[in-house]
């Protein structure tokens, strides 16, 4: 993993493009509800269990990063989308957007309350953490 000197953002490949930012996890969620706060809270510490895990914010999204970036969770008005990628095609309730890559899918999930957050919405993520390790 290579670290930038400038954003201290952790990234597979030395020197890797990117978008440089300044912003930390909190600022991504001023002005959101408490319920996608503690959404968030939720699935940060449940897969920061998961080592190695690094969590960094990009300029609009949260970005979890293991060998390569495996999770990215978006705060939006309402919800959260919570994206992740595998090669195999997944189907679960959870999914709510599904997106073909030549080698692999990114799957789209939406919560918008820890309460939702149950232990299947979590075996996803592990799977997406997972596929991330190969």
């Amino acid at each position: 993993m290579w670290t930038c000197p400038v954003c201290d953002r952790k990234f597979k490949n030395t020197n890797q493009y990117h978008i440089c930012t300044n912003k930390d996890v909190g600022e991504l969620f001023m002005d959101k509800s408490d319920e996608l706060v503690l959404a968030f809270d939720r699935i940060a510490n449940e897969v920061m269990a998961w080592k190695p895990n690094y969590m960094g914010a990009s300029t609009n999204a949260v970005v979890f990063t293991n060998h390569k970036a495996w999770l990215i969770v978006r705060p939006m008005q309402k919800e959260l989308d919570v994206k992740f990628y595998h090669r195999d095609e997944i189907d679960a309730d959870w999914i709510k957007r599904r997106v073909k890559y030549p080698n692999k899918y990114a799957y789209h999930l939406r919560v918008a309350d820890e309460c939702q957050i149950d232990r299947e919405f979590m075996q996803l993520l592990r799977q997406g953490y997972d596929y991330a390790l190969q």
